[in-house]
């Protein structure tokens, strides 16, 4: 799958776009500046993306060709690691930003993206973004909030991949998510794979069906498929309590 084919995909699903003046994505960033970027050709420039369930859309080492906005979906973010292992950095949703790690950095994306659900993006084209960060002081000084808050957040993963056992990140990463994206009916709302747990807290499908389990005979946990719920969050927090702090949502 090539960048160009996947952007005639887009080409082929755009639907009318969605004017951020009606968008009621409170979290959204560029939703918070809408006040000073209103008189700019940014927010009528963008694109609005239908992404299905499954589609890549960012393709790890492809020229970086815009800047994608959820507004409507779940994402997870990965990179790809010693023999092809995939390694996930992150999960987003409505509101967040993805491929920002391309900008200033490269002429590549050093990620890869792919939908868990029907999704809608506003992409911003990489030079759109670069003329309203000069044009836009209020803009570029919350844009670089956001980059060091993305910067403590990696860091912090990076601690609990060095420091926590691994069934301490799988504590550490259903807290996380539960966090996130929360739960309904007891289940927490992004069903993912053994192996997506595994990719996320850097162990093997193995590791990660023996501690749901252990989980499961503890009352810690219940899951069904690829629901999982937590029934005791307290007793979860302790299980990580010795390393003083828990992964930003």
């Amino acid at each position: 799958m090539t960048l160009n084919t996947s952007r005639s995909t887009f080409q082929n699903k755009t639907p009318s776009s969605v004017s951020c003046e009606v968008c009621m994505n409170k979290t959204c960033l560029i939703k918070r500046n809408l006040q000073t970027l209103s008189n700019s050709k940014f927010v009528n420039q963008k694109r609005t993306l239908q992404i299905k369930k499954g589609q890549q859309f960012i393709i790890e080492g492809a020229p970086v060709n815009g800047l994608y906005f959820v507004k409507q979906g779940k994402v997870k973010v990965f990179r790809t690691g010693i023999n092809g292992k995939e390694h996930i950095v992150r999960f987003a949703n409505e509101g967040e930003i993805i491929g920002h790690r391309g900008f200033g950095t490269g002429d590549s994306y050093s990620i890869g993206a792919i939908a868990l659900e029907h999704s809608v993006l506003c992409c911003f084209s990489k030079q759109m973004l670069q003329d309203v960060l000069l044009e836009n002081p209020r803009f570029s000084y919350d844009m670089m909030l956001f980059y060091a808050n993305e910067l403590n957040k990696s860091e912090a993963k990076v601690k609990s991949l060095s420091q926590m056992m691994v069934r301490e990140r799988v504590a550490d990463m259903l807290l996380y998510i539960n966090r996130k994206f929360g739960s309904t009916n007891g289940f927490i709302n992004l069903p993912l794979s053994r192996k997506e747990y595994a990719d996320y807290t850097g162990t093997s499908d193995e590791q990660i069906i023996r501690i749901f389990s252990a989980l499961k005979k503890e009352k810690l946990i219940i899951a069904r498929g690829k629901k999982i719920g937590i029934l005791n969050i307290d007793a979860l927090k302790k299980e990580i309590s010795a390393h003083n702090f828990f992964l930003d949502s």
